[in-house]
């Protein structure tokens, strides 16, 4: 995509005044600050209304800036050459002289992070003195956003400037993976965990508990449209929505679907706007038909389950 350098140079403006931007990336867009920033920090977990115990990922531009902040690993390195810039997130531990702000890791002694590929976003980043703390750019436990108009709908003019990308080609956050020691999976997301396992040549296996948080999108509750979601359904309710992998010839009215032909990758992609879709149609709930379990249906799967706490 072309890139438009006079909105960088704002982007870059407003973040190095300690305030917060919103990013572009592959996988969602970012709500921006100065990773560095207690100030910039604080702003986002406010904006955001997100629990403080919720640890932000941190975005660089390549492993060089990261140098500076976490200490590397064989298992870190491995994956960083074959997926990044990408859709994956490393849980490192922290160097004890690293800037990052104790805000945006809730006091911890390890920090999550990630290099985004969306190329505006990493134009930005190679301008900055600074990493980029940025979670999802929505409203904590509501859907994520994949678009700028997303970003609008959630938060009006309370954020200073949305640095326009386009639609996210993935649309779904990215894997987050524990690297150190044996390395361990915290978060289903855009890259398929099988693909992570050929790399490591080991299994790899989902840790996921809500009552310790120990990264980002741990949260029993998450990425809910702000209506109820049934799961595994093939029956709907009198006002209800049926959501489905693609279309359903059974279901004749109501019907949205993530998929012409139930590719799983363009499912992904659709996920969240569709779910901002249905609820703008003012549909009382959501009835979801099965969702194959595999390859980023996992992920898909693991986001409408979350969804459906509401």
């Amino acid at each position: 995509m072309k890139i438009n350098l006079a909105n960088i140079k704002k982007a870059k403006k407003i973040l190095d005044k300690g305030e917060c931007v919103a990013i572009p990336t592959e996988t969602v867009y970012g709500l921006a600050g100065n990773a560095y920033s207690d100030k910039a920090c604080k702003k986002i977990f406010k904006i955001k209304k997100r629990p403080k115990n919720n640890p932000l990922i941190v975005h660089y531009y390549d492993k060089h800036k990261l140098r500076e902040d976490c200490t590397f690993n064989k298992n870190f390195l491995k994956l960083y050459k074959k997926f990044c810039p990408g859709p994956i997130t490393f849980i490192l531990d922290l160097k004890k002289n690293s800037k990052i702000s104790k805000i945006a890791t809730n006091k911890k002694t390890t920090l999550a992070v990630r290099f985004p590929k969306h190329c505006v976003t990493r134009n930005l980043l190679k301008k900055l003195g600074f990493p980029l703390a940025a979670p999802s750019a929505n409203l904590s436990s509501k859907v994520s956003a994949v678009s700028a108009n997303d970003v609008k709908d959630d938060f009006g003019g309370s954020i200073k400037y949305i640095l326009e990308g386009g639609k996210s080609s993935i649309g779904l956050e990215s894997t987050i993976i524990d690297v150190r020691n044996k390395p361990k999976l915290l978060r289903l997301g855009g890259l398929e965990t099988l693909t992570i396992q050929k790399v490591l040549k080991k299994k790899i296996f989902l840790k996921n508990n809500p009552s310790k948080i120990t990264s980002p999108g741990q949260f029993k509750l998450h990425y809910s449209p702000g209506i109820p979601i049934r799961l595994n359904k093939n029956k709907i309710k009198k006002g209800e929505a049926y959501l489905s992998i693609k279309r359903d010839r059974k279901i004749k009215s109501n019907n949205y679907f993530l998929s012409k032909n139930g590719n799983l990758k363009e499912a992904a992609q659709n996920l969240y706007s569709t779910l901002r879709r249905i609820k703008k149609d003012n549909y009382k709930s959501i009835a979801v038909g099965k969702i194959p379990y595999k390859g980023l249906g996992k992920a898909i799967n693991d986001r409408l389950k979350r969804a459906a706490k509401f």
